[in-house]
């Protein structure tokens, strides 16, 4: 059975369009700003979508994707000045750093909540991807690409720091040295050299095979037992940063509750009867 949210969501949000189908939340960008560019609308309406989506137990992956012929152009400097322009004109008072940290943090909590979601998150990207735009697939779990695509790292050029999320994420991607790489010369790199260095995980030719096949890796996600793929996420975002016999007990603490569920005992049935498991029943919904 299909189940829509898109027609009840689409006007709480004004940058972000989602649209839910049996299991697969797709959330594509909107802008309002050229090329998809985050503006105060896309940084207020994340965090709160993110919070709402991952509540939801009928969704089992999401996707992100952009509108038009890009993914983002990041940041929307102009539209965001009035919001950070005093805050950031020089003024030495600690009170305005004070506001403009917390505007910063509030700003880093939408990718966060990308990374810390217990559902999986791909984002299929095509066209540009620039500045937040890299910053907000660094904090998905599986990054695709059309051949068209362009990504930069480009703070720099700014004269900032990337600051919402790409320093922390990009490392456990694709190393240290690529991170400073593309970090401290902002320069632009192609879908063959984002391939390279393993910020995708795939290459297609064209935008429209890009969104098919992220669709269908994520109807393949959301066809598995979702406690086992939320545990794997769980378990492999635990694992950043520690040694491996931590790893290891936080995983046989988790797995060792998974194995009481339906969805198990329904996967060692299917086995010894050579059928196709029947997963994600509504008995099992409240992950």
């Amino acid at each position: 059975m299909h189940a829509y949210y898109s027609t009840i969501m689409a006007s709480t949000y004004q940058s972000l369009s989602l649209d839910h189908i049996d299991g697969v939340m797709t959330v594509t960008l909107l802008g309002p700003g050229k090329g998809n560019a985050m503006g105060p609308e896309f940084w207020d309406d994340l965090p709160t979508a993110m919070d709402e989506i991952s509540a939801m137990p009928d969704v089992r992956c999401i996707v992100f994707r952009g509108s038009g012929d890009h993914f983002s152009y990041g940041l929307d400097v102009a539209r965001m000045l009035p919001r950070i322009g005093a805050m950031a004109s020089g003024n030495p008072l600690a009170a305005e750093r004070r506001r403009l940290m917390a505007q910063i943090r509030f700003m880093q909590s939408g990718f966060l909540n990308m990374h810390q979601s217990p559902k999986p998150v791909i984002a299929a990207i095509h066209g540009w991807c620039i500045g937040g735009g890299v910053n907000m697939i660094a904090a998905a779990d599986i990054r695709l690409c059309s051949a068209d695509a362009r990504f930069s790292l480009r703070e720099a050029k700014l004269a900032i720091t990337p600051d919402i999320g790409g320093l922390q994420f990009l490392p456990h991607i694709i190393g240290q040295g690529y991170t400073r790489e593309l970090a401290l010369t902002a320069r632009d790199f192609d879908a063959t050299f984002a391939e390279k260095i393993n910020l995708v995980n795939h290459v297609y030719d064209t935008p429209e095979a890009l969104f098919a096949a992220a669709h269908q890796m994520a109807r393949d996600i959301a066809d598995l037992p979702a406690p086992a793929v939320q545990g794997a996420k769980e378990v492999l975002n635990y694992g950043v940063g520690k040694d491996i016999e931590d790893g290891l007990q936080y995983v046989a603490v988790w797995n060792s509750s998974q194995m009481q569920s339906a969805d198990f005992g329904e996967a060692m049935q299917a086995t010894v009867e050579r059928r196709k498991a029947a997963f994600n029943k509504k008995s099992e919904r409240g992950y």
